[in-house]
């Protein structure tokens, strides 16, 4: 009896020992998502300060409910040519995508607002130079070139698939410029997809269609970025394109 007694306590220390060891390695075995993009994926205004990106935004509730490890690299503010520079450059962000199970990539809203604003200004009011200065500014932008430069970038360093979300409306539906987005996203949208059948495994994530006209309850007021429930959806997109839902 007293040998069963020294071998149970044996065990137990042994295990005491063991555990933290295991569950270090349970977690670090854990998939893992790194998130790629703009303000969007970084939940821009959905704390109390935009210090560090919020635990609100969908890469953190995609890696809640898929249950990966989430690094989320996103940039307020960046665009298209910033975001290829950092991959080719950046060990930070080399190395993340390297060892990423799944990818996200939401990245061209800031090119495009550019243009918008840059139509705006030069057109001084007139509408209908202001659609076609919009036309022209779009089809010179590069955006595009370096989106699809991006793609290839990733590609080299990880064969993990990827979520590209496309661009929702950000203009509640009674902004002047709803019906002047909704007027361009289907063809920027339309690109997008085309854009991402020149590489395996990349998935888009149709934030246009889901978002529709219910920016009241998607967007933030006085604002472009999606509120909480806007990111949950954005979330549900990205876990139906990976196969989790």
């Amino acid at each position: 009896m007293d040998k069963t007694l020294k071998l149970l306590a044996v065990l137990l220390i042994a295990g005491s020992m063991l555990s933290p060891a295991a569950f270090a390695k349970n977690e670090n075995a854990r998939d893992s998502l790194v998130a790629l993009g703009d303000s969007i994926p970084f939940g821009y205004n959905l704390g109390m300060n935009n210090q560090h990106p919020s635990k609100e935004a969908y890469p953190f509730e995609i890696g809640e409910e898929a249950d990966v490890r989430v690094r989320n690299l996103a940039v307020p503010g960046a665009q298209t040519e910033g975001l290829l520079d950092a991959l080719q450059h950046s060990q930070k962000y080399r190395q993340a995508i390297q060892h990423a199970d799944y990818v996200t990539v939401s990245i061209i809203s800031n090119d495009l607002l550019t243009i918008l604003r840059a139509a705006v200004a030069e057109s001084e009011g007139d509408s209908v130079r202001f659609q076609e200065l919009l036309a022209a500014k779009l089809a010179e932008d590069d955006a595009f070139a370096s989106l699809a430069a991006i793609l290839q970038e990733i590609r080299t360093l990880t064969d993990a698939p990827i979520v590209l979300f496309n661009v929702y409306n950000p203009f509640q539906v009674n902004d002047s410029f709803h019906q002047v987005a909704d007027s361009v996203l289907p063809l920027i949208n339309g690109r997008i997809a085309q854009l991402s059948t020149a590489f395996s495994d990349v998935y888009i994530a149709d934030a246009y269609s889901e978002f529709g006209n219910n920016q009241a309850e998607y967007v933030i007021m006085g604002d472009i970025h999606p509120t909480e429930e806007g990111q949950e959806v954005l979330a549900e997109l990205a876990l139906e394109a990976l196969g989790f839902e």
